[in-house]
């Protein structure tokens, strides 16, 4: 009988060790599915813990359970609707869902300007919820509510907050609105007002949008004089790659990428081995471009692009 009753009191001396900020740190760690497992017991003997219910609708948010997330989100909005938070949140995940359900995107609209929006109003200085104000205006049709005027007063409230935050809204207002001008001139100015790898990249991705590639490969370079990321170096031999540009530094900085890899840089070795195998494709060298595919093809060889390229290599 007495082992009955510990295991019957065991879940409650569990609940009882789980921290919290040790559950955050597994969503850190992008643990979400043993952090969704946790979350789920614990909510269910503790109803009530707003903080252990937020974690548990981000554990659904970054596993893309859309739904699951929405019902969290909404009973936190529910029991506290004065959140800035909450309402962003609740918004963010219904526009999600939008996304992936186009069909029935229609019927989330409203809930989510109003959320979004009432997180605006509540915190006057939640620069994530403005950001996604400024897209969420620049993407809906104007026949549903979307205004360039309203994404522009947003972006406008971002810069009073933040310039770098504010210099990059606009530029992608203008690189939206097909003003590359514009787009560019912004984003050359967060670069100067913040420098960080964040603003290079914006401008970076507008150049290849734009079909710039040099300009796109010296952009990465004075990023790369500036933060010394190995990563960089991938990034240059990949728009090298795509473009068929550069193809000399292109490589050279593949095999420094190769040279100095390690697991934080991100992009797995196979990438940079297929990147090398489509400048040799450029160069016409068979033999090369044969060897590095069949070195990305064995390290991960799921990739469906990797095997086509080796299709296009055999084929030449």
């Amino acid at each position: 009988m007495f082992k009955i009753f510990l295991l019957l009191l065991l879940p409650a001396l569990t609940f009882a060790q789980i921290s919290l900020e040790s559950v955050d740190e597994l969503l850190k760690q992008k643990q979400y599915s043993k952090a969704e497992g946790i979350l789920v017991l614990y909510v269910a003997n503790h109803a009530s813990n707003l903080r252990a219910l937020e974690l548990l609708g981000d554990a659904y948010g970054y596993q893309r359970k859309w739904d699951e997330a929405i019902d969290v989100y909404e009973s936190l909005v529910e029991a506290n609707n004065n959140s800035a938070n909450y309402h962003y949140k609740y918004a963010g995940v219904l526009a999600m869902k939008a996304l992936d359900n186009k069909l029935s995107a229609l019927g989330y609209i409203g809930a989510i300007k109003y959320s979004f929006e009432k997180a605006a109003t509540l915190d006057k200085n939640h620069i994530d919820v403005r950001w996604a104000l400024v897209e969420f205006y620049m993407e809906l049709p104007g026949i549903l509510g979307g205004s360039i005027k309203k994404s522009f007063a947003y972006a406008q409230e971002l810069e009073d907050l933040s310039k770098v935050d504010g210099y990059l809204a606009k530029g992608y207002i203008y690189e939206y609105t097909d003003e590359p001008q514009l787009a560019e001139k912004y984003y050359k100015m967060a670069i100067t007002e913040g420098g960080s790898i964040v603003c290079y990249d914006k401008l970076t991705k507008f150049y290849e949008a734009e079909a710039k590639p040099k300009q796109a490969i010296k952009n990465i370079e004075y990023a790369q004089k500036k933060h010394q990321r190995n990563a960089l170096h991938y990034q240059i031999g990949k728009v090298a790659a795509e473009y068929n540009v550069e193809l000399h530094k292109g490589e050279q900085c593949l095999h420094k990428y190769l040279g100095n890899y390690s697991a934080k840089d991100g992009v797995p070795k196979a990438w940079a081995y297929y990147r090398l195998a489509q400048i040799e494709t450029h160069k016409k060298n068979k033999t090369k471009a044969l060897k590095y595919i069949n070195l990305a093809v064995t390290a991960l060889p799921e990739i469906e692009t990797f095997w086509k390229q080796k299709e296009v290599i055999l084929e030449m």
